[in-house]
């Protein structure tokens, strides 16, 4: 494919992870871009908490999608370096669960192997720590021995922060060993203050927000977009390319396209908690479980001042009984249940809210007997998530190309991000060097500023949406 004109204009329709990061990295590569978002701020979809570099919270995924996901998650890291919440990840299976340890061990070795050539390839992709201490599994004795240490503030090695776990948790419930890997925390909020200050430092990025898309045409060899500003205005705009990056509602703008594509949405929440008893530093603790039932996953994910954030993979927690729902042969978008559709668009009632978290909060007591004491903190974190085909194990997805210079980016983790921005400017050569330089040396813009700078950012657009300012600040080392 070639450029449609010496100086394309390209529209990406969705502020969320995946629209914000192209519009970040065509924006650095000097290129004319137009993000519209119809809400009020970018990159305010589904929770984001956890960096998947290996996908070691999905046993049922491929070895080749943890090694994407691993790949993808180096890059973006890179991109957006003051995001990261840096602190191990403990894995635990149950004893009510029919999974056993050992089966995760060899695709521990084969992730640990693929970062290790990353980082031979080149020093830069070393941002999980060493590559040596990339996982280490505990046995019961040796949990059994750090529940009789004192941790030090802040923890300074990995037995350290095993402490609080092995000083809370039943740990008479557990399958052994326990995994300990280096998967870290990523702030939403880090990385929305991230792009807000990026794409506001380059001048050759339109960012459109409270407006929406309503027509998409394709005539004369350009795509003619008809929207509705924030005072419900109509206005048109040409543009040469058009990508659909508007997540859940891809459905929308493929029907408006008449591209048509299969694809699943599923609705998910998680849950925000304080726990006043709580002084120490936690790592992030994954208890598996069987998706959907009773027993599902409950993820205990830690920020700062005592607060945690909470997934239970039950349908009374995290999941909904009718959350998932497919495309149709008529149209490409799925059509989620109405009161879900009105969670997304108004917000919960606040009666729902306390009483999944409180569901949640139950869920992980049951392995962390002392954590019952915890409190509803605010507003969960949710939205609807977009996963193409119909498989509802694709973890690791970034990019689709049609005809008429149109494409969707599909990722499913926002860590796939920038590898589907790359792939836009690489199928449609739009800038014939891109990819020369280091991913550093071509993002100055996103450089340029200082953890401070994008903490500040990120504590306002908590305060502003109505969040806990914890989950904006830096945890960890």
């Amino acid at each position: 494919m070639t450029l449609r004109s010496q100086d394309p204009r390209i529209a990406i329709i969705g502020g969320g992870i995946a629209g914000a990061t192209a519009a970040v990295h065509l924006g650095e590569l000097g290129l004319n871009v137009v993000l519209m978002e119809k809400s009020a701020g970018l990159v305010s979809g589904p929770p984001i908490c956890h960096l998947h570099a290996g996908g070691n919270l999905y046993r049922e995924i491929s070895e080749q999608q943890c090694i994407d996901l691993l790949e993808q998650s180096i890059e973006t890291v890179r991109l957006y370096p003051h995001t990261l919440n840096v602190r191990p990840t403990l894995i635990a299976i149950p004893q009510s669960d029919p999974g056993q340890p050992e089966e995760i061990l060899p695709r521990l070795v084969t992730i640990q192997n693929a970062y290790r050539k990353l980082v031979e390839q080149d020093a830069a992709n070393q941002v999980l720590g060493a590559v040596d201490n990339y996982y280490r599994l505990y046995q019961r004795e040796e949990l059994e021995r750090l529940a009789q240490q004192q941790q030090a503030n802040p923890p300074q090695s990995d037995d350290e922060w095993v402490i609080p776990f092995a000083q809370h948790a039943d740990l008479t419930q557990l399958k052994y060993p326990v995994v300990l890997v280096q998967e870290y925390g990523w702030s939403v909020f880090r990385l929305a203050a991230s792009v807000d200050l990026t794409l506001e430092a380059l001048p050759n990025c339109q960012v459109m927000l409270r407006t929406e898309l309503v027509d998409a045409t394709f005539q004369d060899n350009q795509w003619r977009l008809t929207y509705l500003d924030a005072q419900g205005e109509r206005h048109t705009q040409t543009v040469d390319y058009l990508v659909n990056a508007c997540g859940f509602e891809t459905g929308r703008v493929d029907d408006m396209a008449r591209h048509h594509r299969q694809r699943l949405v599923e609705f998910k929440a998680a849950y925000v908690t304080h726990w006043p008893a709580c002084h120490q530093w936690w790592p992030e603790v994954i208890f598996h479980g069987p998706r959907g039932s009773e027993d599902g996953m409950a993820q205990l994910t830690p920020y700062a001042d005592g607060t945690f954030q909470l997934h239970g993979m039950t349908e009374s927690i995290t999941l909904f009984a009718d959350g998932l729902v497919a495309s149709t042969p008529t149209s490409a978008q799925p059509k989620l249940p109405l009161y879900l559709q009105h969670k997304i668009e108004r917000g919960w009632p606040m009666l729902a809210q306390k009483d999944r978290t409180v569901r949640a909060i139950q869920h992980m007591s049951r392995f962390v007997p002392s954590f019952d004491n915890a409190e509803f903190a605010g507003t969960p974190l949710f939205g609807a998530q977009q996963i193409p085909g119909d498989d509802v194990t694709l973890r690791a997805a970034d990019v689709s190309f049609e005809a008429n210079q149109y494409a969707r980016l599909e990722v499913v983790k926002g860590s796939s991000a920038l590898r589907a921005a790359r792939q836009l400017v690489a199928v449609w050569q739009l800038k014939p060097d891109a990819g020369e330089l280091s991913i550093e040396a071509e993002h100055p813009c996103s450089m340029a500023f200082t953890a401070q700078q994008v903490e500040q950012q990120a504590i306002r657009l908590c305060h502003a949406r109505g969040y806990p300012a914890a989950l904006a600040k830096v945890y960890g080392l």
